[in-house]
């Protein structure tokens, strides 16, 4: 499948390849994240941060006292973080010359729904973290995928959400679009990712050199992975 087949994107400011809105990314705040992967990670902890857009996890992983290298393929999201290194680079083809203490793949980035592409995903993890470090994933739970329905819901800060247009085009995989309203502002990002259930993501890790090791919360939709 092609990235382009994978997500699309539309509104207004620039739209990265993989359909999301710098313009509406900026606008989003941490809600625990940061301190969940500090508890799970050493005191000062190198961080490699894979798809770290505008910085949403970055900055606050910056002022827990971690060095950070923030990748992106999009210079209008690096443009956005301050006080931490940037790469501009694809996930997939990242190539850098050092390892670190914990490699971050958040937003659900490793339930895209190309199978080629999550294993190259993998691979650079593996290739970036330290024989003694961590690999942080974030996943939906594989339950979430039995019960999401269409929805809309009002942030407390004003922001309108809704998922719209879901299906599931194949057996383990979902297809929606999701609008985002901010007054006369709206964007929308469709995208079709796979359910990652827990043998399958292990066998993936496997074959990426890396195994899993546990979860940072109940849910399991965190997961931690070392190398093998």
């Amino acid at each position: 499948m092609t990235t382009k087949r994978l997500y699309q994107g539309t509104g207004p400011g620039p739209i990265t390849t993989d359909g999301c809105a710098v313009d509406y990314y900026a606008m989003l705040t941490p809600n625990g994240e940061p301190e969940l992967i500090h508890a799970a990670i050493p005191e000062g902890a190198a961080i490699l941060e894979l798809g770290a857009g505008t910085g949403r996890i970055t900055h606050s992983l910056l002022a827990l006292g971690h060095e950070v290298v923030a990748v992106d393929e999009s210079p209008e999201m690096l443009e956005h973080i301050k006080g931490a290194e940037t790469v501009r680079s694809p996930i997939e083809t990242l190539a850098l010359p050092r390892k670190f203490d914990v490699v971050l793949l958040m937003s659900f980035v490793i339930e895209t729904a190309d199978d080629g592409l999550r294993a190259a995903f993998l691979r650079t993890c593996r290739e970036h973290v330290a024989d003694d470090g961590c690999v942080i994933l974030q996943r939906k739970a594989p339950e979430w995928y039995d019960t999401i329905q269409p929805f809309e819901q009002v942030t407390d800060d004003g922001r309108i959400v809704r998922m719209t247009n879901l299906s599931h085009p194949e057996p383990g995989l979902l297809s929606a679009t999701m609008e985002y309203t901010v007054g006369e502002r709206r964007w929308t990002h469709f995208f079709v990712s796979r359910r990652l259930e827990d043998d399958f993501l292990e066998q993936a890790l496997n074959e990426a050199g890396l195994t899993m090791s546990g979860f940072l919360e109940g849910d399991r939709g965190w997961v931690r992975a070392v190398p093998r």
